[in-house]
């Protein structure tokens, strides 16, 4: 499911990561993952299983599913929250 532009580079994947979902493979079990690493890469290996990724203030869960291979994590995680522009704000008037 990679698609052909990320088989052509070295994928990033936190090894710290990678060893917590190789282990929870291994048992068979599902547990959610908490990590701070954004840049890492989903890989096949983590299909299914419920990562709970660091926005820079709370740790968000999310579940992997197979349309993600490829991306980062942290695309997934959105960092900044919009709340509109301000009312009284007389500087876009200029």
């Amino acid at each position: 499911m990679i698609h052909s532009p990320t088989l052509k580079k070295n994928l990033f994947v936190a090894n710290h990561l990678r060893a917590k979902i190789n282990k929870l493979n291994n048992k068979k079990k599902k547990e959610i993952i908490v990590t701070w690493s954004r840049a890492s890469t989903i890989i096949p290996i983590m299909i299914g299983h419920m990562i709970s990724i660091h926005n820079g203030k709370e740790h968000l869960p999310i579940y992997i599913t197979d349309h993600m291979v490829g991306h980062k994590l942290g695309e997934f995680v959105p960092t900044l929250n919009f709340r509109g522009h301000a009312k009284s704000d007389n500087r876009s008037r200029r």
